[in-house]
């Protein structure tokens, strides 16, 4: 009996986000599968619909007030009115429709079948959606993403968390912003800069953990020079309502009153529910799902893709990770996702980029150069503000590998982005000395650091 006979399908993916619909376009439309994808929300998944792109949109907004006040000093009749929350958000709601509409295209164009529904695995080729339907498929590709973390505490459900901050009616007057993560950041520097009062709570001793430490100072300061009260090592014992908004308690039993409390504190794999543990498919202690390199289960015919697996929870690393399933095993070219070497930016005000190792990670490894720089960049310089700019590379001594470069600064995510391209080509310290710089930019100091400021590590 062919697969086709033997299967309503020879893939059927559950969840709708940046690794699902990349992974069954590829699959129908290039590998020639007969394809299906179930999701129970909207297409796009996190990114689109309730993440990367409507933050960064976000982001834009939040940035005009400072870039008015930079035109008004630079001679331009111009002062900053208020934020009009709904009409921006109406515009928004309707680009978010625009994208989805442009993601369900591209799965109809390739050939997928849609269901607007959950989906559930009752085999190891069996699924079940909420509307009551049953199919058998070849191949099962779990793709559902991740969710926010709620800490358990009392009242806990009074807060926000990041999937709600696209759908307010309105801002509110002042915010709690709970985390360190880069989640937490970017929206305690969105908010404020939308005019929302935001104090942003952790209970770390530096935000930002797992990025390059220098670095992360660097935007730590420059937060709290902007006007956001940052209080470290702090974190709460309860919430509860009260006049004028929620009153939090804190577990050294200070009390304070704000409009809204958000809830930064990570994210966990979506994998309850899905009777996984059922068919015996290994889960780690987090719930992510356990997979090879090819991102295949410990049942042969499931496989998993994007942070559902919590291997390197971005966008464009769940796209990789569905792609190079659809071409294993639907054209032939077996592939894995390369994790290494992966940049990253948070869209804080300042911006951080940064790809390769920090130099913590690069001196455990063995002795280093660190080459860094700090300035005002011209253009803020001028119009009167005190920001600041860093570049820093890591350099292997030996070598003479750059294992790190990381950028905080105007526009660091674009930079870390071409950055990321000679880091990964191997470029030594010698190779960025003899590119030419590119002057007056703030980039050019990537070209112009002559002298390590220091070496660390042992060979």
């Amino acid at each position: 009996m062919s697969d086709a006979q033997a299967f309503d399908y020879d893939l059927f993916v559950i969840g709708g986000g940046s690794g699902g619909v990349r992974a069954a376009r590829i699959a129908a439309g290039e590998g020639k599968a007969k394809v299906a994808l179930a999701e129970e929300y909207r297409l796009g998944g996190t990114c689109v619909i309730r993440g990367c792109v409507p933050k960064k949109l976000m982001v834009f907004a939040s940035a005009f007030p400072g870039q008015i006040e930079d035109a008004a000093a630079y001679g331009w009749q111009a002062s900053v009115g208020s934020f009009d929350w709904t009409a921006f958000r109406g515009k928004l709601d309707a680009e978010l429709d625009r994208l989805e509409a442009a993601y369900r295209s591209g799965q109809t164009v390739a050939g997928v079948t849609l269901y607007a529904a959950r989906a559930t695995l009752t085999g190891p080729h069996s699924v079940r959606l909420s509307t009551g339907e049953e199919f058998t498929a070849k191949h099962i590709l779990i793709a559902v993403g991740g969710r926010p973390m709620v800490p358990d505490l009392p009242g806990a459900e009074l807060g926000l968390t990041s999937n709600e901050m696209f759908l307010l009616d309105q801002l509110p007057e002042s915010i709690l912003v709970v985390g360190g993560g880069y989640i937490a950041c970017e929206f305690a520097c969105i908010l404020h800069g939308l005019g929302v009062k935001v104090t942003q709570a952790y209970r770390g001793r530096q935000i930002l953990r797992g990025f390059d430490l220098e670095t992360t100072g660097y935007v730590q300061r420059a937060m709290v020079e902007r006007g956001i009260d940052l209080r470290l090592e702090s974190d709460l014992a309860k919430l509860e309502k009260a006049e004028g908004g929620i009153r939090v308690t804190d577990t050294n039993g200070g009390t304070a009153t704000y409009g809204a409390v958000l809830f930064a504190t990570g994210r966990v794999p979506n994998s309850q529910g899905l009777g996984l543990e059922e068919l015996g498919v290994k889960l780690g202690v987090k719930g992510e799902i356990i997979v090879d390199d090819y991102s295949q289960t410990s049942v042969p015919s499931i496989f998993a893709v994007g942070d559902v697996t919590d291997r390197v929870n971005l966008t464009p690393v769940a796209i990789r990770e569905g792609h190079a399933f659809a071409d294993t095993v639907f054209k032939g070219h077996p592939r894995t996702a390369d994790h290494s070497l992966i940049p990253a930016a948070v869209f804080a005000q300042p911006e951080l980029g940064t790809v390769g190792l920090s130099e913590e990670e690069a001196a455990a490894r063995g002795a280093i150069e660190i080459y860094s720089t700090s300035f005002r960049p011209m253009q803020t310089l001028f119009a009167g503000r005190d920001d600041r700019a860093f570049f820093k590379l890591v350099v292997c001594a030996s070598t003479r590998k750059v294992l790190g470069c990381h950028i905080v600064a105007p526009s660091a995510g674009e930079l870390i982005q071409l950055v990321a391209i000679a880091i990964r080509m191997g470029a030594t310290k010698e190779d960025f000395d003899r590119t030419m710089a590119v002057h007056p930019t703030i980039a050019e100091e990537l070209v112009t650091m002559r002298n390590p400021v220091r070496t660390v590590g042992t060979a």
